[in-house]
């Protein structure tokens, strides 16, 4: 994400070095929860990071190069 300043540059957003959480990925994708793990179980989901409460995260690094792949076997 971009966000201007007053002065007219462009900034990256705070978020893009943040992990997305599931809920966030599925919401970008449109997609249910069980349908990324389904995915997941399947190898077709992006690398993800498990945090030591069991929370699972998608690094943005990850997601858009996951997004390329798929791009590519289109």
């Amino acid at each position: 994400m971009l966000i201007m300043n007053p002065e007219g540059l462009t900034l990256m957003a705070t978020t893009a070095g943040k992990p997305m959480t599931v809920a966030e990925f599925c919401t970008e994708l449109g997609i249910a929860r069980s349908t990324f793990y389904d995915r997941r179980q399947k190898g077709r989901a992006p690398r993800c990071l498990k945090l030591p409460n069991g929370d699972l995260r998608i690094r943005r690094t990850d997601y858009d190069r996951w997004l390329s792949s798929l791009e590519d076997a289109a």
